[in-house]
């Protein structure tokens, strides 16, 4: 399973070639229409990655509010632990002190003359049986004394003991107790993160209702453009058509491979574009280049200029007749340019800078829409073209 990170990279590329097919399909659109879709298209794509995050975020939650009872029982029971430890070592401390104190008054004793005193206690005595009479007392006073001193051994090394266990249960409960209150802190970070999770899905649900209602208001501006796109295209195709005819092919193009008209990358196909906002087929009749704008335009193939001006939405628009081909006449045109620099009539050769690569009329951004045609007719243009596109 990816990572999150991975996840939405991975989302964040979608979504960004969901707004360039959009943008693409969008090219005749009204600007408030084309925002509107556009914003629509991207919370679109982006919802599936905000509900994804939703759903983990309530799941890590879950997870972290689980863990963090888990740790709690933890560290209450290394608490209770400790405290019955800590008992326990109060308790042998406590008979530690009491043999000490019994010690110590034997080491004082001994040291105030006792020894001297239990000499007397023999000497003092008057017969054999009083002797050992006097040594079986000396003996058990001895004996008990040596019992005080070995009690005190072994009440130091049980409270010594029962100190290095308390030492090692306070120590797990501290740990225990950092853990629940990591564990507790990640919950509520978890939590938090549920709750942006869920605005930021409501927040893009918001961004789709209010960009589709934009978009419907905008539906009858937008088909009328489409509708005069369609126009401008069957007028072009009469009027290359009608050129073709009344010169004959007006050019000597000889075949092959045509010149990269930009450098640059492609970022737009030719072909049939479905709008799925407003439900109309429409035809894209080339391949869009992206370009810097300013970009130099050069002539793909030798011919004579048939259109340079302004042509609705195709801004400012040139097409080069170069001759004719299985008995078509063959023509490039240039979309979208900031700057026309050749005339109509005028022989331009191949590789000869033409234009300015530009955004005029319906565009998106700077780039070169770039046709090639048959008597007017539109045909990709890769077919023709290089195939490194260099």
């Amino acid at each position: 399973m990816p990572s999150p990170a991975v996840a939405d990279t991975g989302d964040a590329a979608g979504a960004a070639r969901a707004v360039d097919r959009a943008s693409a399909v969008l090219e005749n659109a009204t600007g408030r229409a084309r925002a509107a879709a556009l914003r629509l298209e991207a919370a679109t794509a982006a919802m599936p990655a905000a509900q994804r995050r939703v759903a983990t975020s309530r799941g890590a939650v879950a997870a972290a509010i689980t863990a963090a009872n888990t740790a709690g029982r933890r560290a209450n029971a290394a608490r209770a632990a400790y405290a019955q430890i800590a008992g326990d070592y109060e308790q042998a401390q406590a008979e530690f002190t009491d043999a000490r104190e019994r010690v110590d008054q034997i080491a004082q004793a001994t040291y105030m003359g006792s020894t001297f005193s239990r000499i007397n206690v023999l000497v003092e005595a008057t017969g054999p049986a009083d002797i050992m009479d006097r040594l079986s007392l000396v003996d058990q006073l001895m004996r008990t004394q040596q019992q005080d001193v070995d009690r005190l051994i072994a009440a130091r090394r049980v409270a010594r003991s029962a100190q290095d266990r308390a030492g090692l249960a306070k120590r797990e409960a501290e740990d225990a107790e950092a853990i629940a209150q990591g564990k507790l802190m990640a919950a509520k970070n978890a939590q938090t993160a549920a709750v942006r999770a869920q605005q930021e899905l409501v927040h893009l649900t918001v961004i789709r209702q209010a960009a589709l209602r934009l978009a419907n208001a905008q539906r009858s501006a937008v088909l009328a453009r489409y509708r005069a796109a369609l126009a401008e295209e069957q007028r072009i195709r009469a009027a290359l058509r009608g050129y073709s005819i009344k010169s004959g092919g007006g050019g000597r193009y000889g075949g092959g491979r045509l010149l990269m008209p930009v450098r640059g990358w492609k970022s737009s196909d030719y072909g049939n574009r479905y709008d799925p906002y407003y439900r109309v087929w429409q035809l894209h009749a080339g391949t869009d280049f992206a370009a810097p704008g300013g970009a130099p335009i050069h002539a793909a193939a030798a011919g004579h200029v048939i259109r340079a001006g302004w042509n609705g939405g195709y801004g400012n628009y040139t097409c080069i007749s170069h001759g004719k081909i299985g008995g078509y006449g063959f023509q490039t045109c240039y979309g979208h340019q900031s700057a026309i620099l050749v005339r109509v009539g005028e022989y331009v050769r191949r590789g000869e800078v033409i234009g300015r690569v530009g955004t005029t009329g319906a565009s998106t951004g700077n780039h070169l829409h770039f046709e090639t045609r048959f008597d007017g007719v539109p045909r990709n243009p890769l077919r023709y073209l290089p195939a490194c596109l260099c």
